[in-house]
Formats: structure tokens, sequence, C-alpha cells
């Protein structure tokens, strides 16, 4: 009856569609029926904290993920919270629950093997667009910088002379990220290319053939036309070579915190996100790999 007169008042009183009343009557009946095997009985009044935790734990078991477990939690809050205000009853047994934390998803990242193809085999296509299209996807991979820093890339940021590449970040955050002789290779070929082709430009690193900065649609579809030649993840976007940037570094034993520095992170705990992602690609290889694994 209380839970007939709770939907009613979603329905009539909150306006809520009939798919959402629904949804918040089967969220209800679950935790129901949870009771009813366990206890063999339910009466939303004498309902406990600890009957509420039993059943959490029986649904992540049950492969519920945290999303889903709190919104069920939503539902009850809402019943319980109704209860209080219709004078059923005095305690509400969701008060000192808290649900169990959202995973944040692994970053996708690109295989060594699947980063040398896209390097060593891919045609990128002759002239100054090859050209340029080709150090875009090195510069990401070799610096992993964001999208928006490789676009603000200004001729004055690039330091031959101490082999640093001077970029600005969120909130304007200026850092300083060193490049190898391969890269400035490439960068010195790109600027003879570049200069000798498009004589009136901007000030702007990277530019398109009327001398303009590049926009971001333009260096999304580059990256994501050349990652799918080669990749076998669904996401092929330059955030998917930065995340591989910190990957490889973190795999060949960088230092998290040199990491951290590199990619502009805020706070360590941003960066450790990627230790997750090598730790589990490690499992993988292991269980693949492995006799008893």
């Amino acid at each position: 009856m209380l839970i007939e007169s709770f939907l009613d008042y979603l329905r009539y009183e909150r306006n809520y569609s009939e798919k959402t009343v629904l949804a918040y009557g089967e969220d209800i009946k679950q935790l129901q029926e949870f009771a009813q095997e366990e206890y063999g009985k339910f009466n939303p009044l004498e309902v406990e904290a600890g009957l509420i935790r039993e059943w959490i734990v029986s649904l992540m078991d049950k492969g519920y993920t945290s999303t889903s477990v709190n919104r069920k939690l939503s539902s009850l809050r809402t019943f319980y919270k109704y209860l209080l205000k219709q004078g059923e009853t005095t305690i509400d047994p969701l008060r000192k629950i808290k649900g169990p934390k959202n995973k944040k998803p692994l970053p996708v990242f690109l295989k060594e093997n699947e980063m040398n193809r896209l390097l060593d085999e891919t045609d990128f296509g002759e002239g100054f667009k090859g050209c340029r299209d080709r150090l875009i996807i090195e510069v990401f991979y070799a610096t992993g910088m964001r999208l928006s820093e490789l676009i603000g890339l200004d001729n004055k940021d690039i330091d031959f002379s101490a082999s640093l590449l001077k970029v600005t970040g969120k909130r304007n955050k200026q850092r300083l990220i060193p490049f190898g002789d391969e890269l400035r290779e490439l960068i010195l070929e790109y600027i003879d290319v570049r200069n000798e082709m498009i004589p009136e430009r901007s000030e702007a690193f990277f530019v398109r053939e009327n001398g303009e900065r590049l926009y971001k649609n333009l260096v999304y579809n580059l990256v994501k036309r050349n990652l799918s030649k080669v990749a076998t993840v669904k996401k092929k976007s330059p955030h998917v070579l930065r995340h591989t940037f910190a990957t490889t570094m973190l795999n060949n034993e960088a230092e998290l915190e040199a990491v951290k520095e590199l990619l502009g992170h805020e706070s360590i705990a941003t960066t450790e996100i990627y230790t997750h992602a090598t730790f589990e690609e490690l499992k993988k290889v292991y269980k693949q790999a492995h006799p008893r694994a």
C-alpha cells in the first residue's frame, strides 16, 4: 500500500512519466524480493541500513555496474523521503548509505606495434599536406600534448637550441616539453616544405594551405583517418595519442611525477590512471602468455 501510494505521488503530484514511475517501482520491488528471499518478509518501515548494504553487495555480485546500483539507491532515497514527509516513519535507512564509486574508464591507447606500423608503414601522401600530417601524428605521440595545445603552437614556441617546445595548456598555464633528434629532423623538414610552399602565412607553426592556423575538426579528422589504418581501438582521436604517449613513457619506466609534468596535469591522481591502464594491459599479456594463467 505504501509503495502504491508513493508511485501515485510520482505520477500525479510530481508528474513523472509512466516509464520513470515503473522504473522506481521495479527498483523497490527488487529490494522487496531480496528481503523476502533472505529474511522471509519485507516491511518498508522496518528496513535497516544493514539490509540495504547486503542488497548492494548482491547486486554487485550479479554484475550490476556502480552506475546502475546508484540509480536504484536514488529510487529508494526518493521513496524514503516520501515516507518521512508523509509521517509514515521517522528513520531513513539510507541516511548513512554510500553507493559504490563509479569506476573511471581506463584510457584508450595504441599498442607499440600499432604505433610502429602507423609511423613506419603508413603513406601520409606527398607534398606539404603529407609532410604536415605525418608531423602532427609524430608530435602528438612524442610529446603527449593536447589538441588545443598543438593548434596553438606558434613558430616562436620552438627552441631548437634547447630542444624544447613551449605549450600553453588549460587556464593559459605554460609548460616546456623536450623533443629528441628524430622529431627535430621532422620539424626542420616540415619548416622547409612549409616555407617554400606557403611564403605568406600566419605566426602559427602548423598551418593550412592558405597559411592560416589549423582548426580542431581538421586535426581530429586527419588523426582519425590515419589511426583507422592501423588501430583496432574504437576511439580514434588526438587524445588517444596523448594516452599512448603517457602509457609508453610509464611502460619504459618513466617516473610518474615526470609524466605528470609533461602532460600538464594539476594532480598526480589524474596521471595515476595510466598506471592502472598499463597494469591491466600487463594482466592481459600474462593471461595470454602464461601456461597456468
